[in-house]
């Protein structure tokens, strides 16, 4: 028999328990099956035992990461016997330790879910991104709580993408209530006949173009970046991001069709002016702008190489 395990991530006083919990008194969710919940820490929202036991929820708590291993997975199954798992992870300890893990007989992950407090999420990923990243690499659904009118949805949105492009991101009010994302203004003009794209705004233009390509089907724009590497009439480019760490940078480029491949060399920073079209890209899982090379100009390095999504 299968049983689904639902992990749930995120720092402490993020709004894991609190989401828990809403998940386990929807009707949809549960009817008349036995849960198991694994906590590894203690929330700020504590669990009522007698409200879990309506929902035939069975609690086990783990204080160290130590302690958290297969065989003792192994024996919460064999004592327990449910038919679907939660965990609320502690917000310190490796996602990629417990993804290395060798679960149980029939345990399968579902679904990661992440919860993250918008208040002090510029503050994280500016002081601690190393933690932030080991958060939200493997997460399908990110959520973003207590978001208000003073928050910066695209900021957050491109800084999650950037780790983790595949997410699904929900931003959530403080009291609860779902906050639509609307496209912030751009630092650039859309509407100019060349979209000049300024070094600093890299990052926030790509993310953008990435997410919405048909949004710049057919546009002109110019910007600065690195050849990456050539290919048979077309090269990559693009500029690296810090993803959890200085020595951990991905890639954020783009592929771009030329009759000039003569003009560019690896490692070369130039100014590209091209035309944006659209493809489906296999790897991707859905379409991506690709650029048409108009005009390619050796270039200086930026000052600052490395994107940051501010």
């Amino acid at each position: 028999m299968e049983i689904p395990v639902y992990l749930f991530t995120g720092f402490l006083e993020s709004g894991k328990s609190t989401l828990i919990q809403e998940t386990l008194a929807d009707p949809e969710f549960t009817e008349d099956e036995k849960t198991l919940l694994i906590l590894c820490e203690d929330g700020e929202v504590e669990f009522d035992d007698a409200v879990l036991a309506d929902y035939h929820c069975d609690i086990v708590r783990v204080e160290k990461e130590a302690d958290f291993s297969s065989d003792q997975l192994a024996a919460w199954q064999k004592e327990y016997r449910p038919d679907r798992v939660m965990i609320e992870f502690n917000g310190t300890w490796s996602v990629k330790r417990f993804l290395e893990m060798e679960p149980p007989i029939g345990w399968i992950l579902v679904q990661i879910i992440t919860t993250v407090d918008a208040s002090t999420f510029e503050s994280y990923i500016s002081n601690m991104r190393s933690m932030i990243y080991e958060q939200l690499f493997a997460s399908q659904v990110i959520i973003f709580n207590r978001c208000d009118e003073t928050t910066r949805k695209g900021y957050l949105r491109s800084n999650v993408k950037a780790i983790n492009k595949r997410a699904q991101i929900i931003y959530e009010k403080r009291d609860g209530t779902l906050d639509e994302y609307k496209n912030e203004d751009m630092p650039f003009d859309l509407h100019a006949d060349v979209i000049m794209i300024q070094d600093d705004d890299y990052g926030i233009w790509y993310m953008d173009a990435l997410e919405n390509p048909e949004k710049y089907r057919g546009k002109i724009v110019q910007f600065k970046a690195k050849v990456i590497e050539k290919l048979k009439g077309e090269f990559v480019l693009g500029r690296y991001a810090m993803v959890c760490c200085a020595d951990d940078l991905s890639l954020i480029g783009l592929l771009c069709r030329t009759h000039h491949l003569d003009q560019v060399k690896k490692d070369e920073w130039i100014t590209l002016t091209a035309s944006i079209g659209v493809e489906f890209d296999e790897e991707y899982g859905s379409d991506v702008p690709i650029l048409y090379d108009k005009k390619i100009i050796s270039a200086d390095a930026p000052q600052e190489e490395l994107v940051y999504f501010t």
